[in-house]
């Protein structure tokens, strides 16, 4: 029997009812319909799923976005187009297995033992052959043969002119029919597990019972009713947040534009969140040690919850699915850096936000995350530019580095933890928001301890650091001395004074003067005591370029302006060096006189204090564009941690899994198991004699089948190949 692919045809009135039942069970429909949910499955792949809205903007554009979201391609597995789909393929692989069926049936029970005698010359392989006993004697022994080879044997008689002739009618290899019926039937059973185990029964309940998604904030416990679905909902997936020594009996069921609130049966106490780390930094291990409580029984029952095993009750499986910061307690100091602040020290909670006020300025700060390791790289970078020496290659061991595992990689690396981090935003009065990334110690970068204050403005940019070097102390107390003192005009006459004298012999005072006078002018236009104007230039509509004027206050930038606007080009290099290194013996003795005035002996002239003002000079200029008065340093904290699970109900799972193994058997049974058919007919020959004619017939041609038939002539014709 060969499958056809046309559909149901039907007896009715209607000319339209039966060509949409014809076109909804023919096989061309339901491969236009999987090839359908192939690009889709491919879209929800690529593109991620159920992201914030704000990701997808600064991924696609404002415009592009609302297209794409218009389309419901980023909940792709939960659009209503997908589940129509997905019914509709059900619907029409149903109607394919309900007009296949039958006709499998009945060829699977028939022999077609009524098959001409001519009919048989027709097929591809035939043989014929002269057997010396008669046909009754020949057709009983060629059907045992059959029979002891695994084939289904039936005889016939038949009446000719010449005497009583016998057909012998096998077949083997019925199940490849078998196969078919299996592989559509799991894509029947798996689509109706996906439509189950999908949002179809939460959207019914959205559509039919009145529930909508909650929209605003608050405690759990406030939420109405009609955003709540009950605890005997049959079918949901959501996730559940439980920080350590508390407990929680409410999943979060995300919708696109809300949540809806789906009550347990039963509540899930977190005793104890377990995470372990690899070297590099990520998470190996995280399992969370449960105790759950049947809120109709009150029986408890612990349990332990890890990736790829998770625990069940009632019906409700409990997967571990991240991990997440319980509201861990930091305390920060805040650290002037650009402006004149007092010090102080906030106190606050991750999730949580402090209000600042500085007069007119209004403040708030939010505490967005803490971690507390981070493992870096810190491999030499220095290494491809040293000389290779040919002397010490080894070729096998740079053959070996390059084989093996695809993560390998030559490149060295040297990972170390470098302590925890916090991470906060400061959102002005308008709502605009800038997010900092600071680490709690110093880190060593090209040989020098230094403190990293990372900035960006939108979550789509990577964070920029400030390098801020350490003081003799390994803290940040002597550049913020320094700093505090670049904003004090006392302090800074005092230090150009300082300089001067030390600089110029004594009896040169006209000398000391003009020194004086240009180092008092480089320290303030790097303090931002004065600004400098220059005229940028900008593009204008026909092309040509319009002078802007632009004021520059403070650092290295300022300094670098003057000079662009005040010397010779001929004379700026000269200049340039000259005023630098009066730059940096006004700010040497600007950074002792901070000590003094803070009861410390003053700094030696070695090597380490040339490394910390060569990087406190980059530091103090930085400074100038760093967008807040005040960085805020993680002085303490206490972590909390809390685990994410996933909650799910999901009684189509085992019609998935039922779907799968039929999909197995199907395949393997319509790719490996050959249907063949075979008939001899036996003729009489005269007295004790036989004439016979024999066919075999299979659903693929193969170089097996013809081994098979050359094998079957032996056997039972006595004919050889």
């Amino acid at each position: 029997m060969t499958v056809s692919t046309q559909g149901l045809r039907i007896r009715t009135g209607s000319r339209i009812v039966g060509e949409t039942v014809e076109l909804l069970s023919s096989m061309r429909f339901s491969i236009s319909l999987l090839t359908v949910i192939c690009i889709a499955s491919v879209i929800g792949t690529v593109v991620k799923q159920h992201e914030p809205a704000i990701n997808y903007v600064n991924q696609f554009g404002p415009f592009w976005a609302d297209v794409f979201a218009s389309a419901s391609l980023f909940s792709v597995y939960s659009a209503w187009w997908f589940l129509l789909i997905l019914a509709f393929l059900v619907t029409s692989t149903s109607l394919c297995i309900a007009r296949n069926t039958p006709k499998i049936l009945a060829d699977f029970k028939a022999y077609k033992e009524n098959i001409r005698e001519q009919s048989l010359k027709a097929f591809p392989h035939r043989a014929e052959g002269a057997l010396g006993e008669a046909p009754e004697a020949a057709a009983h022994r060629i059907g045992q043969t059959l029979l002891g080879s695994g084939w289904k044997v039936k005889l016939q008689s038949r009446q000719t002119p010449t005497g009583t002739g016998w057909m012998v009618a096998a077949k083997t290899g019925a199940a490849n029919k078998i196969g078919y019926l299996a592989a559509h039937s799991a894509i029947v059973l798996v689509c109706i597990g996906g439509l189950l185990d999908g949002d179809l029964v939460v959207r019914a309940q959205m559509w039919f019972n009145g529930k909508t998604p909650f929209t605003g904030g608050g405690l759990i416990a406030d939420v109405p009713a009609q955003h709540r679905l009950s605890a005997s909902n049959p079918t949901f997936r959501g996730n559940l947040l439980v920080t350590e020594g508390t407990t929680s009996g409410t999943a979060i069921l995300a919708q696109p534009n809300g949540v809806l609130l789906q009550d347990l049966p039963f509540s899930v106490e977190l005793k104890k969140f377990i995470i372990e780390y690899y070297d590099t930094g990520m998470p190996k291990l995280f399992a969370s040690e449960i105790v759950i409580q049947d809120l109709e029984t009150g029986e408890r029952k612990e349990a332990r919850v890890e990736v790829n095993h998770p625990a069940s009750h009632r019906g409700v499986n409990i997967y571990q699915s991240s991990f997440d910061d319980g509201g861990s307690r930091v305390k920060l100091q805040a650290v002037p850096l650009n402006r004149p602040t007092r010090p102080f020290e906030v106190e606050g909670t991750i999730g949580g936000s402090t209000s600042l006020s500085n007069g007119d300025n209004q403040l708030t700060l939010e505490y967005t995350g803490l971690r507390v390791i981070n493992v870096e790289n810190f491999a030499a970078t220095n290494n491809a530019a040293a000389g290779v020496d040919v002397r010490k290659v080894d070729l096998r061991g740079s053959i070996e580095s390059r084989l093996g595992a695809g993560h390998k990689t030559t490149t060295e690396k040297t990972l170390r933890n470098v302590g925890p981090s916090i991470t906060y935003k400061l959102r002005d009065g308008a709502g605009q928001a800038v997010e900092y990334h600071n680490y709690m110690l110093p880190v060593e970068i090209d040989g020098a301890r230094v403190f990293l204050l990372g900035l960006r403005e939108t979550p789509a940019e990577p964070f920029r650091y400030l390098r801020i070097p350490v003081d003799d102390k390994d803290g940040l107390d002597g550049f913020v001395r320094l700093r505090a003192a670049l904003d004090d005009p006392q302090l800074r006459e005092q230090a150009v004074r300082r300089y001067a004298r030390s600089a110029v012999e004594d009896g040169r005072p006209e000398l000391a003067e003009a020194l004086a006078a240009s180092a008092t002018r480089a320290l303030g236009l790097f303090a931002g005591a004065e600004s400098v104007r220059t005229d940028a230039l900008r593009p204008v509509a026909d092309g040509a370029a319009a002078a802007r004027p632009r004021e520059i206050v403070g650092g290295l930038q300022a300094v670098s302006a003057f000079l662009e606007s005040n010397v010779p080009e001929a004379e700026r290099e000269r200049a340039s060096d000259v005023l630098v290194r009066i730059l940096n013996g006004t700010l040497f003795e600007l950074m002792q006189l901070s000590r003094e005035r803070a009861g410390l002996a003053p700094l030696e002239r070695d090597e380490a204090t040339q490394k910390f003002m060569t990087q406190a000079v980059i530091s103090l200029s930085d400074t100038f564009f760093y967008p807040a008065p005040m960085t805020f340093q993680l002085k303490d904290f206490t972590h909390v941690q809390a685990s994410v699970f996933q909650v799910a109900r999901a009684p189509g799972q085992n019609i998935v899994y039922l779907g799968c193994l039929l999909l197995i058997l199907g395949v393997f049974a319509m790719l490996y198991v050959r249907e063949r058919r075979l008939w001899v007919w036996l003729s009489p020959s005269g007295d004790h004699a036989s004439q016979a004619s024999m066919a075999l017939s299979s659903n693929r041609k193969t170089m097996e089948a013809d081994r098979e038939f050359d094998l079957l002539k032996t056997q039972l014709l006595k004919v050889q190949p």
